[in-house]
């Protein structure tokens, strides 16, 4: 298995490292721009890994995480995806490359999940869900059945999403708000039930 280098290497790269870890990694390392414990190098010297190591994007901002990646998959590096051994994932779920699936969470069948999605720890999203790509389903969210989530929306911690409604992209729902109508316009969303926020 070849080294993994994880651009970001705050706390959201340190849970990379550890399901990296726990999935048979034992050469790990960090690229980051700020230097901390484990780093080798910037975000920039990712080219000079291309041809000896994997990577993963472990950045929290999906408009950033989604620029490295598809960086990364332009010059050819090898993107990973990084799934905890305690996840239950249905046996026909799709998983794009460069998603994080964490400890507990659970993903239901007919589920698909885009490029580069984290599905947080103790997440859930039911059956016949599409999470869209860089979009983030954050520790302790529920997403019920037949939902369907946009590029880049992040679902708040502890947020609940009721069955058979969409989510366009670009939104933030925040942390422990309950979705429960169709949202067209991108924005923070807030409050049970969760509605856009002016201000």
């Amino acid at each position: 298995m070849k080294r993994l280098l994880i651009v970001g290497a705050s706390g959201h790269g340190r849970v990379a490292a550890d399901i990296a870890t726990r999935i048979g990694y034992t050469d790990i390392a960090y690229l980051d721009d700020a230097p901390r414990d484990g780093v080798i190098g910037t975000v920039a010297d990712a080219a000079d890994y291309i041809e000896t190591a994997d990577f993963f994007v472990a950045i929290g901002n999906s408009r950033i995480r989604e620029r490295i990646q598809r960086q990364l998959e332009q010059a050819g590096a090898s993107v990973v995806t990084l799934i905890h051994p305690s996840a239950v994932i249905a046996s026909n779920v799709t998983v794009g490359r460069g998603t994080m699936v964490a400890a507990g969470a659970i993903l239901c069948p007919n589920t698909t999940l885009g490029d580069g999605v984290i599905v947080n720890t103790a997440a859930s999203v039911d059956h016949d869900c599409t999470v869209g790509a860089f979009s983030h389903v954050s520790v302790g969210a529920h997403v019920c059945g037949t939902v369907h989530i946009g590029e880049r929306t992040w679902i708040g911690a502890g947020a609940t999403v009721i069955n058979n409604v969409d989510i366009t992209a670009d939104c933030m729902i925040g942390a422990g708000a309950v979705v429960v109508k169709t949202l067209t316009v991108s924005g923070v969303y807030k409050g049970v039930p969760a509605t856009l926020s002016r201000g």
